[in-house]
């Protein structure tokens, strides 16, 4: 049979021109759209940055972190597995620390677990690779100061042996590992709820929610007019926001795409990933994370990103996951229209089923064989947002500008998936002190 072509969606917000213009009858020094944990520290660095001036977050639901921030494996990465001049590779190394020093100061539930990535031998190679490059990864930007001999990503490559003393459910067949000291689980709703807490208590900072935006428009060389709807309202506001910040996740291409001309615009694609709870034989000792080498083996059409992993959550439970399964958007809707039914079509394939769960177990029985499929059960799902389909994907971090003069900044943050909660907060500190920072010193 065929395989489904997958589509991107392209859509542009108020594409069908409901939304007239308005003129802005308030504004606002920094709005950021979106109340994800990008969004979340983006917002809470700001407030922290800039005291005096006004910092809104709009979010569309009633609650932060309800698309793809509270659906993932709540892992704090290390930074192992991308180029390392990448935005993923330096803002995670850069991240993690800001992480566990937030976590430490605020006291947020988390655990340095540690991560064993298991390799068979004909994947030696990759790990021996990964362990090379961790050894030269050089500092991130704005790290602390530190002893020359101490390594940003410190790891120790092991035999399948040492492995085996470290967990001794692995596959006998497991031939090397990778030891990663620094990975660990974090409780992702205390984090975000912690920066809310932050914006909250800030001088010129506020969050508003059930609010969409649903229009955005250039105003001279001031900004930009957001038009925005709040839930039962009976008519929208409109907000002139000096300084756009769009980190709107699965819907951030929607404001860019209704600026630039139908042949420039930029499609979503969206990767829905299943999780598994996990309780039977097999992982009576389990005591860190176990991930394979992705993209490997049989599966490696039906699972791609980091393979189906083995995370444990703060109370000690197993998961595994996520596989990767493209989503499309429904087939009589063209990848330019723009309706909440289209934009908001991924939220269909939330539903756990057990309809992935036997090519799970398959992935999984190669590096622990005692599992057994009984033990395993649908948890839940997420989707993440792709800028590609295909090859390495790094954040994007687009800078637009309301005039040509190179005023009105807006900021567009792009495919932010793994390790995005990681990065979040060097994602702000980038995007705060090294575009915002310099544009607004003067000001």
């Amino acid at each position: 049979m065929a395989a489904t072509k997958v589509r991107g969606f392209a859509a542009a917000l108020n594409a069908t021109g409901q939304f007239k213009y308005k003129t802005p009858d308030a504004a606002v020094d920094f709005l950021v759209v979106g109340g994800g944990v990008v969004g979340l520290a983006v917002a809470q660095k700001l407030s922290e940055r800039f005291p005096t001036k006004s910092t809104y977050l709009v979010e569309r639901h009633p609650h932060a972190g309800e698309e793809t921030s509270s659906r993932n494996s709540e892992v704090i990465h290390a930074g192992l597995y991308y180029p390392p001049g990448s935005l993923k590779t330096q803002l995670c190394l850069r991240g993690r620390h800001l992480m566990y020093e937030r976590c430490n100061k605020l006291n947020i539930p988390y655990r340095k677990t540690g991560k064993l990535v298991v390799a068979h031998e004909h994947q030696r190679t990759y790990v021996e690779s990964l362990f090379e490059k961790a050894r030269q990864l050089p500092w991130p930007k704005h790290s602390p100061p530190h002893r020359a001999e101490e390594k940003v990503l410190p790891v120790t490559l092991i035999s399948g042996a040492q492995a085996r003393e470290l967990e001794p459910d692995l596959s006998p067949d497991i031939a090397a590992a990778l030891w990663s000291p620094e990975t660990g689980i974090v409780d992702s709703h205390s984090f975000m709820e912690s920066l809310e807490k932050d914006i909250s208590e800030s001088e010129g900072g506020e969050l508003v929610f059930s609010t969409r935006v649903v229009r955005v428009d250039p105003y001279k060389d001031e900004g930009w007019v957001v038009q925005t709807v709040t839930e039962n309202a009976e008519q929208g506001d409109a907000l002139l926001a000096r300084t756009l910040i769009n980190a709107s996740g699965l819907s951030a291409n929607l404001i860019l795409n209704s600026l630039l001309p139908e042949a420039s615009q930029i499609p979503m694609f969206y990767a829905r990933g299943s999780y598994a709870a996990y309780s039977g034989p097999g992982i009576s000792q389990i005591s860190r994370l176990i991930y394979p080498c992705p993209d490997t083996g049989p599966n490696k059409h039906a699972f791609q990103s980091l393979g189906t992993h083995l995370t444990l959550d703060l109370q000690g439970k197993v998961r595994f996951g996520p596989d990767l399964e493209w989503i499309s958007p429904p087939s009589d809707a063209e990848i330019y229209d723009y309706n909440e039914e289209n934009v908001d079509f991924w939220r269909k394939h939330l539903t756990p089923s057990d309809s992935r769960l036997e090519e799970m177990y398959r992935a999984v029985t190669e590096y622990l064989p005692g599992v057994s499929f009984e033990g395993f059960r649908p948890d839940y799902v997420g989707v993440r947002p792709k800028v590609e389909r295909f090859g390495f994907q790094d954040f994007v971090v687009r800078k637009d500008y309301a005039d040509r003069s190179g005023r009105g900044l807006m900021v567009s943050l792009m495919g932010i998936e793994s390790p995005g909660l990681t990065s979040s907060l060097a994602i702000a500190e980038h995007v705060v002190d090294d575009i915002i920072g310099p544009e607004n010193i003067s000001q």
